[in-house]
């Protein structure tokens, strides 16, 4: 897929006021610190389309960018910062599951994992939930360019034998560096495969 336009349409917190043209929505999740901002405007080729910081959690609202003219990215706010507090987690919480439980245009999700990390309680938690709610979604290990390819592998690895736990079939899962946009192809392609099957074009 080639990203010719990519622009901001809007920031809420409450999902009935989402864009309702019906368009396709592929939203993007993670934990706080994930590189999810740098993904994105990897993804898109806009250094500045998602706010990058240096301070985790800052993300705090439902954001839409159109790509294309053809479907929207949606930049979802980070899960479990602790320093939110915990009634700023909750509310957080409360805007996440609104848009992920409730949103009909939500074609996928994808949730970043750190690929440095073992798996975590907080990121498996989140996972069993969109499985116990129907969610589509799929998994995007971040910074691998901070790790071996051996211990990427075994990290990896790791993750979905946690999974295969409770999972009969793992989700798609992609590996990204944001630094040299290892990824982005590949993310870009399953976005198109599944924008082609829901006009009916394969």
């Amino acid at each position: 897929m080639n990203i010719k336009k990519a622009e901001f349409v809007i920031s809420n917190t409450d999902p009935k006021k989402c864009p309702q043209d019906g368009r396709p929505e592929y939203a993007f999740i993670g934990r706080s610190n994930v590189g999810k901002s740098s993904l994105i405007n990897m993804l898109t080729g806009k250094k500045k389309l998602a706010m990058t910081s240096s301070t985790p959690g800052k993300t705090q609202m439902i954001n839409h960018f159109i790509i294309n003219d053809e479907w929207y990215l949606v930049d979802l706010p980070g899960y479990g910062y602790a320093q939110h507090g915990k009634k700023g987690r909750e509310k957080i919480s409360g805007i996440i599951n609104a848009y992920l439980f409730g949103r009909e245009a939500l074609s996928n999700l994808f949730v970043l994992l750190d690929c440095r990390l073992e798996p975590q309680k907080i990121d498996l938690e989140f996972i069993e939930q969109l499985g116990e709610n129907g969610v589509p979604f799929s998994i995007i290990f971040t910074k691998i360019d901070k790790i071996s390819n051996g211990k990427l592998n075994e990290n990896v690895a790791g993750y979905k034998a946690r999974l295969m736990e409770t999972w009969e079939e793992l989700p798609p899962v992609f590996c990204s560096s944001s630094e040299y946009k290892k990824g982005r192809e590949e993310i870009l392609d399953y976005i198109e495969k599944i924008n082609n099957l829901l006009n009916g074009n394969e």
